[in-house]
């Protein structure tokens, strides 16, 4: 047994506390029974680049926790070291470069930007405030406006990692370069621990003007179909999502079709008007003003803690008339009150060259399902109604986002062929004796 000293904390398996410092920001109360050989929640980078060396002269692996927030709770891995990241909270804003510089554990909605906010600067961080940016950036990051402003791990300038190896370097385009790349995409499976980002950011949004149509599910098939092509006609200011769920106080889904304007005015939200049925709608809310605060309270409201999810996405591509009757079940019929479904479009970004990164997979219209339930009774039943539902739309995929997947469950592509081939390579040679264990189950690549 190797012991070694660290400023932060450290718990053996059979230490007191180590089930709860294994466990305990773990936010999908859905947890497996992998756990780790031992925890060390790191103090700083030195910790860390200590501990990636114990967990090599003890024959273990060595998983990370960022957030907390992988659905499958990828962190919880067998004969492993997990390091947490959690004291990594640090942030620090340069007015010259527009840069800001944060830790892994930082939580997009509720730390960084109310910091930014200060500043009059934004980041497109998670829609969920709670979310780590750790795995948020390392997965390529769905934040808000990805439609128009693209993935948030394009705004990386930099990043310190702790390598294989247990040292500290320095990541960016022209510093280790490879490890750059691959850490743009790869998610969990990326092999390195990332102790501080460098982030872009942007003039904060001076307006926010959002349209709101929300319908009876019945309506599902007609309002899709329209969304199917009207999306292509909103500017890139606009984010745009069809979305199914419950509301508060109510015992069936509806069917919303929202859309936010980030500087675009009423103008940018026009096309919306040309809906066959908006006049059916049960409400509606039409290019009126909004506040981000209110978004953000409302992102908490639909991804609470200590609830059971289940989690599962695909970009889609393929005619309309074979995607709707895959899509419809997913929009009418939920399995809990929580459950919720979106169909997003990125139609902006694929009129653009692609950003060379591992995340390289990508279709302009994006699903996913976020089955919530409350009891472990639950289960089976939301497992079923996933299941189904993706294997209806697994057809029309082209491949998935790291974020919202769980391959143990459903393997699917995350990088084209000619990354994952170069990821292969990068992996091999900077972690050779595969240090990082990568992936919980398997991509499905070609």
């Amino acid at each position: 047994m190797v012991t070694a000293a660290f400023t932060g904390a450290f718990w053996w398996s059979d230490d007191h506390g180590f089930a709860d410092a294994a466990t305990s920001r773990v936010f999908n109360q859905r947890r497996p029974a992998r756990r780790p050989a031992a925890v060390l929640r790191a103090a700083h980078a030195a910790d860390v680049a200590a501990g990636v060396k114990m967990a090599a002269a003890e024959g273990w692996q060595v998983a990370v926790r960022s957030g907390g927030h992988s659905w499958p709770a990828w962190s919880l891995r067998e004969n492993t070291l997990l390091i947490d990241l959690a004291r990594f909270t640090g942030i620090s804003y340069d007015p010259t470069s527009g840069i800001v510089a944060t830790g892994p554990a930082v939580r997009g909605g509720l730390d960084l930007d109310p910091y930014l906010a200060g500043y009059d600067r934004f980041f497109p961080v998670g829609h969920s405030p709670t979310v780590g940016l750790g795995g948020f950036l390392l997965q390529g990051g769905i934040g808000w406006n990805t439609r128009g402003w693209g993935w948030a791990a394009e705004s990386i300038e930099s990043m310190d990692v702790i390598t294989a190896d247990g040292e500290l370097v320095r990541c960016s385009e022209t510093e280790n370069a490879d490890l750059f790349w691959a850490a743009r995409g790869s998610g969990p499976g990326f092999f390195g621990v990332v102790t501080e980002f460098r982030l872009r950011t942007r003039p904060r949004f001076r307006e926010l003007t959002k349209s709101s149509y929300v319908f009876p599910v019945e309506l599902t098939a007609e309002v899709l179909s329209w969304y199917l092509t009207a999306r292509h006609d909103l500017p890139p200011s606009v984010e745009l999502c069809a979305v199914s769920c419950t509301p508060p106080g109510s015992d069936s889904p509806v069917l919303v079709i929202d859309a936010l304007s980030f500087d675009g005015g009423p103008t940018s939200l026009a096309p919306l008007s040309t809906c066959p049925v908006a006049d059916k709608a049960m409400t509606s809310q039409v290019a009126q003003p909004v506040d981000f605060a209110d978004l953000q309270t409302e992102q908490l409201r639909a991804n609470p803690e200590l609830h059971r999810y289940f989690a599962d996405n695909a970009f889609l591509a393929g005619p309309a008339p074979e995607l709707l009757p895959a899509l419809v079940p997913a929009f009418t019929a939920l399995p809990t009150a929580r459950t919720f479904t979106v169909l997003g479009d990125f139609t902006p970004l694929l009129s653009r060259r692609p950003p060379d990164i591992a995340l390289s997979v990508q279709t302009d219209l994006y699903f996913a399902a976020y089955v919530i339930g409350e009891i472990p009774e639950e289960d089976a039943r939301c497992r079923s109604w996933l299941d189904g539902t993706m294997n209806r739309v697994a057809p029309y995929s082209a491949g998935c986002y790291l974020g919202d997947s769980d391959f143990t469950a459903r393997p699917d592509r995350v990088m084209s062929d000619a990354a994952w081939s170069k990821y292969q390579q990068i992996r091999d040679t900077r972690d050779p004796e595969g240090r990082f264990p990568g992936y919980l189950g398997a991509p499905s690549q070609s």
